[in-house]
Protein backbone atom coordinates (compact mmCIF):
# COMPACT_ATOMS: atom_id res chain seq x y z
CA UNK A 1 0.00 0.00 0.00
CA UNK A 2 1.27 3.48 -0.85
CA UNK A 3 2.50 5.46 2.13
CA UNK A 4 0.26 8.48 2.67
CA UNK A 5 2.02 11.68 3.64
CA UNK A 6 0.41 14.28 5.81
CA UNK A 7 1.61 17.74 4.92
CA UNK A 8 0.74 20.06 7.79
CA UNK A 9 2.85 23.16 7.07
CA UNK A 10 3.43 25.17 3.91
CA UNK A 11 6.19 27.79 4.00
CA UNK A 12 6.23 30.50 1.37
CA UNK A 13 8.72 32.74 -0.33
CA UNK A 14 7.22 36.15 -1.15
CA UNK A 15 8.90 38.14 -3.94
CA UNK A 16 7.98 36.70 -7.35
CA UNK A 17 6.10 33.91 -5.60
CA UNK A 18 3.20 35.75 -3.94
CA UNK A 19 4.04 39.37 -4.85
CA UNK A 20 5.97 41.29 -7.46
CA UNK A 21 6.71 44.97 -7.89
CA UNK A 22 4.28 46.71 -10.24
CA UNK A 23 6.96 48.37 -12.35
CA UNK A 24 10.62 47.61 -12.90
CA UNK A 25 13.18 48.94 -10.45
CA UNK A 26 14.64 51.13 -13.20
CA UNK A 27 11.25 52.71 -13.89
CA UNK A 28 10.57 53.28 -10.19
CA UNK A 29 13.98 54.85 -9.63
CA UNK A 30 13.75 57.03 -12.74
CA UNK A 31 10.27 58.25 -11.80
CA UNK A 32 11.32 59.21 -8.29
CA UNK A 33 14.45 60.89 -9.62
CA UNK A 34 12.35 63.06 -11.97
CA UNK A 35 10.23 64.14 -9.00
CA UNK A 36 13.46 65.43 -7.46
CA UNK A 37 14.69 67.17 -10.61
CA UNK A 38 17.03 64.44 -11.84
CA UNK A 39 16.79 62.96 -15.33
CA UNK A 40 18.17 59.44 -15.63
CA UNK A 41 17.18 56.74 -18.11
CA UNK A 42 15.27 53.85 -16.60
CA UNK A 43 17.26 51.33 -18.64
CA UNK A 44 20.56 52.66 -17.29
CA UNK A 45 19.25 52.49 -13.73
CA UNK A 46 17.92 48.98 -14.25
CA UNK A 47 21.26 47.73 -15.51
CA UNK A 48 23.17 49.50 -12.75
CA UNK A 49 20.81 48.15 -10.09
CA UNK A 50 21.40 44.54 -11.14
CA UNK A 51 25.16 44.95 -10.91
CA UNK A 52 25.13 46.92 -7.66
CA UNK A 53 22.61 44.62 -5.97
CA UNK A 54 24.76 41.57 -6.74
CA UNK A 55 27.92 43.26 -5.45
CA UNK A 56 26.21 44.69 -2.37
CA UNK A 57 24.65 41.35 -1.47
CA UNK A 58 28.02 39.64 -1.79
CA UNK A 59 29.92 42.24 0.25
CA UNK A 60 27.23 42.84 2.87
CA UNK A 61 24.91 39.80 2.90
CA UNK A 62 21.52 39.93 4.59
CA UNK A 63 21.38 43.73 4.62
CA UNK A 64 24.77 44.04 6.28
CA UNK A 65 23.48 43.03 9.70
CA UNK A 66 26.78 41.39 10.66
CA UNK A 67 28.59 44.61 9.62
CA UNK A 68 26.49 46.85 11.87
CA UNK A 69 24.21 48.16 9.14
CA UNK A 70 20.44 48.47 9.23
CA UNK A 71 18.40 47.36 6.24
CA UNK A 72 17.46 51.00 5.67
CA UNK A 73 21.14 52.02 5.47
CA UNK A 74 21.84 49.04 3.20
CA UNK A 75 19.09 49.98 0.75
CA UNK A 76 19.89 53.69 0.76
CA UNK A 77 23.54 52.96 0.02
CA UNK A 78 22.48 50.64 -2.78
CA UNK A 79 20.38 53.42 -4.34
CA UNK A 80 23.28 55.88 -4.11
CA UNK A 81 25.61 53.40 -5.80
CA UNK A 82 23.03 52.60 -8.46
CA UNK A 83 22.65 56.25 -9.45
CA UNK A 84 26.39 56.76 -9.32
CA UNK A 85 26.94 53.88 -11.73
CA UNK A 86 24.17 55.24 -13.96
CA UNK A 87 26.06 58.54 -14.23
CA UNK A 88 24.73 60.66 -11.36
CA UNK A 89 27.74 61.56 -9.25
CA UNK A 90 26.06 64.01 -6.87
CA UNK A 91 25.33 61.87 -3.83
CA UNK A 92 23.75 64.81 -2.02
CA UNK A 93 21.17 65.19 -4.78
CA UNK A 94 20.40 61.46 -4.73
CA UNK A 95 20.09 61.15 -0.94
CA UNK A 96 16.46 62.36 -0.73
CA UNK A 97 15.59 60.05 -3.65
CA UNK A 98 17.06 57.10 -1.75
CA UNK A 99 15.16 58.03 1.39
CA UNK A 100 11.86 58.33 -0.48
CA UNK A 101 12.36 55.08 -2.36
CA UNK A 102 12.87 53.21 0.90
CA UNK A 103 9.55 54.58 2.14
CA UNK A 104 7.81 53.94 -1.19
CA UNK A 105 8.71 50.27 -1.25
CA UNK A 106 6.99 49.93 2.14
CA UNK A 107 3.74 50.94 0.44
CA UNK A 108 1.30 48.33 -0.89
CA UNK A 109 0.78 50.48 -3.99
CA UNK A 110 4.25 49.42 -5.18
CA UNK A 111 3.36 45.72 -5.05
CA UNK A 112 1.04 43.45 -6.99
CA UNK A 113 -0.42 40.19 -5.68
CA UNK A 114 0.28 37.48 -8.24
CA UNK A 115 -2.55 35.69 -9.98
CA UNK A 116 -3.93 32.82 -7.96
CA UNK A 117 -2.05 33.74 -4.79
CA UNK A 118 -4.95 34.79 -2.60
CA UNK A 119 -7.29 32.03 -3.79
CA UNK A 120 -4.59 29.41 -3.23
CA UNK A 121 -3.77 30.66 0.26
CA UNK A 122 -7.46 30.69 1.16
CA UNK A 123 -7.97 27.13 -0.10
CA UNK A 124 -4.89 25.92 1.78
CA UNK A 125 -6.35 27.32 4.99
CA UNK A 126 -9.66 25.59 4.28
CA UNK A 127 -7.76 22.32 4.10
CA UNK A 128 -6.45 22.94 7.61
CA UNK A 129 -2.87 23.57 6.56
CA UNK A 130 -0.66 25.89 8.58
CA UNK A 131 0.97 28.60 6.48
CA UNK A 132 4.10 30.63 7.16
CA UNK A 133 6.39 33.01 5.30
CA UNK A 134 10.11 32.27 5.00
CA UNK A 135 11.60 35.15 3.03
CA UNK A 136 14.91 36.90 2.38
CA UNK A 137 13.16 40.23 3.00
CA UNK A 138 13.69 43.04 5.44
CA UNK A 139 11.37 44.00 8.27
CA UNK A 140 9.03 46.01 6.04
CA UNK A 141 7.46 42.77 4.85
CA UNK A 142 4.97 42.28 7.66
CA UNK A 143 3.39 45.70 7.06
CA UNK A 144 3.26 45.13 3.30
CA UNK A 145 1.44 41.82 3.78
CA UNK A 146 -1.01 43.42 6.22
CA UNK A 147 -1.86 46.24 3.82
CA UNK A 148 -2.33 43.82 0.91
CA UNK A 149 -4.68 41.63 2.96
CA UNK A 150 -2.39 38.59 2.92
CA UNK A 151 -1.01 38.59 6.47
CA UNK A 152 -4.19 37.01 7.88
CA UNK A 153 -3.44 33.78 6.01
CA UNK A 154 -0.13 33.15 7.81
CA UNK A 155 0.55 31.80 11.27
CA UNK A 156 3.91 33.59 11.35
CA UNK A 157 6.32 35.53 9.15
CA UNK A 158 10.07 34.88 9.19
CA UNK A 159 12.33 37.35 7.41
CA UNK A 160 16.07 37.06 6.99
CA UNK A 161 16.52 40.41 8.72
CA UNK A 162 14.53 39.35 11.80
CA UNK A 163 16.10 35.91 12.12
CA UNK A 164 19.60 36.82 10.96
CA UNK A 165 19.63 33.92 8.49
CA UNK A 166 19.20 34.08 4.71
CA UNK A 167 17.83 31.23 2.65
CA UNK A 168 19.28 28.75 1.81
CA UNK A 169 20.76 28.74 5.33
CA UNK A 170 19.10 25.71 6.95
CA UNK A 171 18.58 27.58 10.22
CA UNK A 172 15.74 29.72 8.87
CA UNK A 173 13.91 26.59 7.69
CA UNK A 174 14.56 24.83 11.00
CA UNK A 175 13.15 27.85 12.83
CA UNK A 176 9.94 27.58 10.81
CA UNK A 177 9.67 23.88 11.67
CA UNK A 178 10.29 24.65 15.34
CA UNK A 179 7.62 27.33 15.49
CA UNK A 180 5.10 25.08 13.74
CA UNK A 181 6.11 21.99 15.77
CA UNK A 182 6.31 19.77 12.70
CA UNK A 183 8.89 17.40 11.25
CA UNK A 184 10.52 18.26 7.89
CA UNK A 185 8.59 15.51 6.09
CA UNK A 186 5.35 17.18 7.16
CA UNK A 187 6.27 20.48 5.50
CA UNK A 188 6.58 21.81 1.97
CA UNK A 189 8.13 25.06 0.77
CA UNK A 190 7.02 27.10 -2.24
CA UNK A 191 9.32 29.61 -3.94
CA UNK A 192 10.75 30.82 -7.23
CA UNK A 193 14.47 30.44 -6.54
CA UNK A 194 16.07 27.11 -7.39
CA UNK A 195 19.04 27.76 -5.10
CA UNK A 196 17.41 29.51 -2.14
CA UNK A 197 13.96 27.95 -2.12
CA UNK A 198 13.89 24.60 -3.89
CA UNK A 199 17.34 23.29 -2.96
CA UNK A 200 17.44 25.11 0.38
CA UNK A 201 14.27 23.46 1.64
CA UNK A 202 15.10 20.01 0.31
CA UNK A 203 18.53 20.13 1.96
CA UNK A 204 16.80 20.00 5.36
CA UNK A 205 14.29 17.35 4.33
CA UNK A 206 11.38 19.66 3.50
CA UNK A 207 9.40 18.96 0.34
CA UNK A 208 9.53 21.85 -2.09
CA UNK A 209 7.93 23.24 -5.22
CA UNK A 210 9.52 25.63 -7.69
CA UNK A 211 7.30 28.43 -9.04
CA UNK A 212 8.39 28.75 -12.66
CA UNK A 213 6.33 31.76 -13.73
CA UNK A 214 6.11 32.89 -17.36
CA UNK A 215 9.85 32.83 -18.12
CA UNK A 216 11.48 29.64 -19.43
CA UNK A 217 13.46 27.75 -16.81
CA UNK A 218 17.20 27.57 -17.09
CA UNK A 219 17.98 24.24 -18.84
CA UNK A 220 20.18 23.08 -15.96
CA UNK A 221 17.40 23.82 -13.45
CA UNK A 222 14.78 22.18 -15.65
CA UNK A 223 16.87 19.02 -15.85
CA UNK A 224 17.42 19.02 -12.08
CA UNK A 225 13.83 19.47 -10.91
CA UNK A 226 11.21 16.76 -11.46
CA UNK A 227 8.30 17.99 -13.54
CA UNK A 228 5.85 17.31 -10.72
CA UNK A 229 7.75 19.79 -8.52
CA UNK A 230 7.44 22.65 -11.03
CA UNK A 231 4.48 25.03 -10.71
CA UNK A 232 3.66 27.07 -13.83
CA UNK A 233 1.53 29.18 -11.46
CA UNK A 234 0.24 28.98 -7.90
CA UNK A 235 -3.04 27.58 -9.24
CA UNK A 236 -1.09 24.35 -9.83
CA UNK A 237 -0.08 23.97 -6.17
CA UNK A 238 -3.09 22.14 -4.77
CA UNK A 239 -3.09 19.45 -7.48
CA UNK A 240 0.66 19.07 -6.91
CA UNK A 241 0.08 18.62 -3.18
CA UNK A 242 -2.57 15.99 -3.91
CA UNK A 243 -0.10 14.10 -6.09
CA UNK A 244 2.57 14.38 -3.39
CA UNK A 245 0.26 13.03 -0.71
CA UNK A 246 -0.70 10.11 -2.92
CA UNK A 247 2.77 9.08 -4.08
CA UNK A 248 4.46 6.01 -2.56
CA UNK A 249 7.59 7.95 -1.55
CA UNK A 250 6.47 11.55 -1.50
CA UNK A 251 9.20 12.38 -4.03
Amino acid sequence: MARQLQIRLLTWDVTDTLLRIRHSVGEQYASKARAHGLEVEAAALQQAFKQVFKAQSHRFPNYGLSHGLTSRQWWQDLVLQTFHQAGVRDAQAVAPVADQLYKDFSSPSMWQVLEGAEATLRECRKRGLRLAVVSNFDNRLEGILVCLGLREHFDFVLTSEATGWCKPDPRIFHEALRLACVEPTMAAHIGDSYHCDYKGARAVGIHSFLVAGPKPLDPVVKDSVPQEHILPSLLHLLPALDRLEGSPTGL
